[in-house]
């Protein structure tokens, strides 16, 4: 799959340093892989949530959530958020 701007994954691990390595790992993870649907994802990503339109990931052992928009045609994944477990709790981002 092809991640659209990699730089908000980067900026946040300067950030908050230890997400770095998840945001890491599942950059590589979702760069190196084919899905065709949420369920074929869910394979890899066992904590993954579809909300919405959107697909969130947990990184770093629950430190930060990683909201994604995912186009399985078009093997396109846009970051929309990467918000702390906290800022995330506050549901700003479905606004």
């Amino acid at each position: 799959m092809r991640v659209i701007k990699r730089k908000p994954l980067l900026n946040f691990g300067r950030e908050h340093p230890t997400t770095k390595a998840g945001l890491d790992h599942w950059y590589r993870t979702i760069k190196l892989s084919s899905y065709k649907s949420f369920n074929a994802l869910r394979k890899t990503f066992k904590t993954a949530d579809q909300i919405g339109k959107f697909t969130v990931f947990n990184i770093g052992g629950n430190k930060a959530r990683l909201i994604v928009a995912i186009h399985y045609n078009t093997q396109m994944v846009y970051i929309r958020h990467i918000l702390t477990h906290e800022k995330y709790n506050e549901g700003k981002w479905k606004e």
